[in-house]
């Protein structure tokens, strides 16, 4: 337990640090805005206007702006206080915020239509499945959690021995979470299978969707390359359109979308 409390305050302490920098690292990179749109479109295929949405690991506010501006009202949660003070700077009259771990989720009050997680923030805990546990007290029937996570298995990554560089390719790997660092503030990342992740929602639960995101497309951090060949990465977002939904492509990517709806609904 020591452990986990040691890992969340790192992680927190890192994304703090990185807050001020968070958006900007974003603007003008190819690939991270078409996997943003994807999930985006995905989410308002579900949700509602007038509906609730929790966020879990909001960041500085960049998808609950969106969500909000499209009438959904979106209870924006973080455990990073860098990334809770850029967030309050975008908030509008449909974004409530809330400073809460992972690990707290369950004493968040009220019920909520959907639950939200995005870009591989719950890939910074260990307890996926306690995670997971908290949604039913927390979903109303009927409701829906879409949740974005990194696999073990990255072609892309793993691409990077043909090159000598066997550390990258082999890290999603490593048993007991593997070590990133942001901003000089070092902590675990911990990679999960998209049949680990349906298997801990249990039969309390039905799969609506599993999606790739990034399998064709290469990961964010291969800016570059999206820049230097714009026509290559055309090709493969429609690749990628055509076997998102497939074994084992949605299982092999740099993230996966994933959505489950509680049964009662």
């Amino acid at each position: 337990m020591q452990d986990t409390l040691l890992q969340q305050q790192n992680v927190s302490a890192a994304f703090s640090k990185q807050s001020s920098i968070f958006d900007v690292s974003e603007n003008g990179n190819p690939i991270l805005e078409w996997m943003r749109s994807r999930v985006r479109a995905h989410a308002l295929t579900l949700w509602k206007p007038g509906e609730h949405v929790l966020e879990l690991n909001a960041g500085t506010g960049l998808d609950a702006l969106y969500f909000s501006e499209n009438g959904i009202y979106v209870h924006a949660t973080d455990n990073s206080e860098g990334m809770l003070t850029e967030l309050k700077k975008k908030a509008n009259d449909k974004i409530t915020i809330e400073k809460c771990s992972f690990l707290e989720i369950n004493k968040i009050k009220g019920e909520f239509d959907h639950i939200f997680s995005n870009f591989g923030g719950l890939n910074c805990t260990n307890r996926l499945d306690l995670v997971i546990e908290s949604f039913y007290n927390l979903l109303k029937p009927g409701g829906t959690a879409t949740l974005v996570i990194m696999p073990p298995i990255c072609p892309w990554e793993m691409a990077k021995a043909l090159k000598g560089d066997f550390r990258t390719a082999a890290r999603r790997l490593r048993k007991g979470g593997t070590p990133s660092n942001v901003e000089g503030v070092g902590f675990k990342t911990y990679y999960y299978s998209p049949k680990q992740v349906t298997k801990m929602f249990g039969e309390q639960y039905g799969l609506i969707s599993i999606k790739a995101l990034g399998c064709f497309v290469p990961p964010p951090y291969a800016e570059k390359f999206a820049h230097r060949h714009p026509k290559l990465l055309k090709v493969l977002k429609s690749l990628e359109d055509s076997f998102a939904d497939i074994w084992p492509f949605y299982a092999w990517a740099d993230h996966f979308l994933l959505t489950a709806k509680k049964k009662g609904g």
